[in-house]
């Protein structure tokens, strides 16, 4: 039922062409206030926060997690105040990927805001979907998630201040005003707390990464899908790239990313500043038939950088039923290679979209 009635929800969202024109689009300049802006931005159409995270037990198993918060606008009629009435979709994802046992979990959620159902509040300070939640408390945060297969109960330490990506406030993503997202990013999360695997209790710890943007508009119709990936690298440095593929196979001009130093002071860089490329190692998805590289290089010139980007696990796919929701490939990696002469290894998150067929939702 829930599947049949998102279905119609979103045919509708596609058929409303002006609907778009409702909300604000990214530009530059935009005046970033925290902690205001970790939390919910109705005037812009699409938002998210994105927590992925290395972990270790303590008998030395590796892990990683992710918990994804969506919110989707659908429609901006102020006159509308009902618990009920449907103005914006909330979707989350929730995985876990069990490195050394080589078993990737994933679990989905879909609701309106409802009388709190679902939603991101400031004054509450959280973002949650069901009792599936983070939660903000000073510099800490909290994360609560649990299916009948996994659960987790994370404690999140901000290490560094939040990295606002791009230039002049905001991130372009492709030619044209307002094709751009307000993007930021807490790149250093002290992490401790409990998972729970098929009902054995692990106590862990480790880095996170949050992602939070928020935009109305980003690709074009040439632009098919993205790569992304975060590392946190041994000597208390980050580095985040993305390129951004096109339909004639090019890379598009558009694509960036950023170094934060240990003092957390960002970089920006723009993509001839950075090789991100994949290699001849692929998996293919049973369940979508795409096949993504799985294996890739990253190349920082100015910075000294070259890194080779691997994973553990390669079935790290997730499959939504929302089509507002691409199909992405989002899994923990480890990187290792050169800083100068010396060699540095990592950790992070690599998301690939665009491999079963060309991004639509996001236009």
């Amino acid at each position: 039922m829930r599947s049949r009635w998102l279905g119609v929800v979103s045919a509708f969202v596609f058929a409303c062409a002006n609907l778009a024109a409702q909300y604000r689009v990214a530009l530059p300049g935009y005046h970033y206030q925290f902690p205001r802006d970790y939390f919910n931005h109705p005037d812009f159409q699409t938002e998210w926060w994105y927590y992925t995270g290395n972990l270790k037990s303590t008998d030395g198993h590796r892990l990683g997690f992710e918990l994804t918060f969506f919110r989707q606008g659908v429609d901006r009629d102020q006159s509308k105040s009902g618990p009920w009435d449907l103005r914006d979709l909330y979707f989350a994802h929730l995985a876990l990927s069990d490195l050394d046992g080589q078993r990737f979990f994933h679990a989905e959620r879909t609701n309106r805001a409802g009388p709190g159902i679902a939603g991101a509040s400031e004054s509450d300070r959280a973002i949650w979907n069901g009792n599936w939640r983070a939660s903000w408390h000073g510099d800490e945060q909290t994360l609560e998630a649990m299916t009948d297969e996994i659960q987790i109960h994370l404690a999140l330490q901000t290490q560094k201040p939040p990295v606002v990506h791009g230039e002049n406030g905001v991130s372009p993503k492709a030619e044209g005003l307002g094709h751009a997202s307000q993007y930021i990013s807490l790149t250093r999360l002290l992490t401790t707390g409990k998972l729970v695997l098929q009902g054995k209790t692990l106590s862990v710890n480790g880095s996170s990464w949050l992602d939070h943007e928020f935009f109305t508009h980003q690709l074009t119709s040439e632009q098919v899908g993205w790569d992304w990936l975060s590392a946190q690298l041994e000597d208390d440095t980050e580095l985040m790239l993305f390129i951004i593929r096109r339909k004639d196979g090019s890379i598009d001009p558009y694509s960036s990313g950023t170094f934060i130093d240990a003092n957390g002071h960002s970089l920006h860089l723009r993509k001839n500043d950075f090789i991100l490329q994949p290699q001849a190692e692929t998996w293919k998805s049973t369940a979508t038939y795409a096949t993504y590289p799985i294996r890739w290089q990253a190349t920082v010139p100015k910075l000294g950088l070259q890194l080779e980007v691997t994973t553990a696990l390669k079935s790290q796919e997730i499959v939504g039923k929302s089509s507002l929701v691409p199909v992405y490939w989002e899994g923990a990696i480890r990187v290792a290679g050169m800083k100068g002469s010396s060699t540095i290894g990592g950790v992070g998150y690599l998301e690939m979209t665009g491999y079963d067929h060309p991004i639509d939702a996001l236009r």
